[in-house]
């Protein structure tokens, strides 16, 4: 079994030892590739008793727990700076879709010569959810809409390891998740960058979800995690909008 990072399969202290028990007794191999975890042998046993090794048992327990805390921490930051986003009169989420009752309206003004970006205007809605609306009557009109915008081709950036880390236990859109996913994780000396392809807004949302990382609400911020994140803020910055 191939797994990215330990708190990909596990959610506790007492979970991982659970987990080590059932691989032993499948008789399954377990391989991390990033963390901490990557460069221990979880499966050493005592020779006659069959027994997780007692230095292994300690390790393990005190890695999770130390992992489980910066969890914790992490999400609570994340929390904070939610609740300040909302205070600002930020409310997050998904751009509203077009209305059933109002899909007719659009179709039908699409089919009179109405732009993709007046619909969306005028619906307070975005150019996807319009383009959603009218998918089927695309290709015949498709080359008469002046103002609508060329095609968004991903990009890849590097993003720090502590940067992905923090990431992967914030909750995420679809998008920003699958971006993350499919990212390509490349070790650099004690730690990792994970190379994620995707479209600059995708990019820029995954940097706006880091902004807890910053501190703020009477918690302090990591230094290094602080530095991580401005540093693929600059790397988002050069994208082109």
């Amino acid at each position: 079994m191939d797994i990215s990072e330990m708190f990909r399969l596990v959610r506790g202290t007492g979970h991982i030892l659970d987990v080590l028990d059932v691989l032993h007794r499948e008789r399954l191999a377990l391989r991390i590739h990033d963390g901490a975890f990557s460069a221990m042998d979880l499966t050493a046993r005592h020779p006659r008793t069959g027994e997780l090794l007692s230095t292994v048992k300690f390790m393990v327990q005190t890695l999770a727990a130390a992992g489980e805390l910066q969890r914790d921490l992490q999400r609570e930051l994340t929390y904070d700076g939610l609740r300040a986003a909302e205070a600002k009169g930020s409310k997050g989420g998904r751009r509203p879709a077009v209305a059933a009752a109002k899909t007719d309206d659009v179709r039908t003004a699409y089919l009179e010569g109405r732009s993709i970006a007046a619909l969306a205007r005028d619906h307070g809605v975005s150019r996807g959810a319009i383009r959603t609306a009218v998918a089927d009557l695309l290709p015949d009109h498709t080359a008469n809409e002046d103002d609508a915008p060329a095609p968004v081709l991903p990009v890849t950036l590097d993003m720090p390891g502590k940067i992905a880390g923090f990431l992967r236990t914030t909750e995420l859109e679809p998008a920003q998740q699958a971006a993350l996913d499919q990212g390509v994780a490349v070790r650099r000396g004690q730690g990792y960058i994970l190379r994620v392809t995707a479209v600059p807004a995708v990019h820029r949302q995954l940097l706006a979800r880091c902004q807890p990382l910053d501190g703020g609400h009477g918690v302090p911020a990591v230094p290094a995690q602080r530095k991580a994140r401005r540093e693929y803020e600059h790397r988002v910055s050069t994208l082109t909008p």
